[in-house]
């Protein structure tokens, strides 16, 4: 009885050793992450004190580009009819010619698959 008693306690020790050891590992881990977070803090502090004196300047460049883009429908459709106006437009045949698709003319392989062959 006192071998199973004694094994178990040296089991237990083991247990509280490995944690400590993970415990260890994990806290260092932490600290340094910790370490990481305060310099990217002061780097992001030093960010808004730096860009603090241009905030006025980036109103001004957002209020004057929603000028524009409200403008730009306007532009837009003032140039396509200007376009339209001076592009040169072919006659027109006096029979139009039938629809085709851009590709040419599709070919099935499913036939083939099945052994018919086409005649040509």
């Amino acid at each position: 009885m006192t071998t199973l008693v004694v094994l178990t306690v040296i089991a237990i020790a083991l247990l509280i050793a490995g944690l400590a050891v993970y415990l260890f590992w994990a806290g260092t881990l932490l600290n340094r992450i910790a370490g990481n977070l305060e310099d990217s803090a002061d780097l992001v502090r030093a960010i808004g004190r730096n860009a603090a004196p241009i905030v006025p300047g980036v109103e001004h460049i957002n209020e004057t580009g929603g000028v524009v883009a409200g403008a730009l429908p306007l532009l837009y459709g003032m140039a396509e009819q200007i376009v339209a106006d001076v592009t040169p437009r072919p006659e027109a045949p006096e029979v139009p010619e039938p629809a085709r698709p851009a590709s040419g003319t599709r070919r099935s392989r499913l036939l083939d698959a099945v052994g018919f062959a086409s005649r040509p």
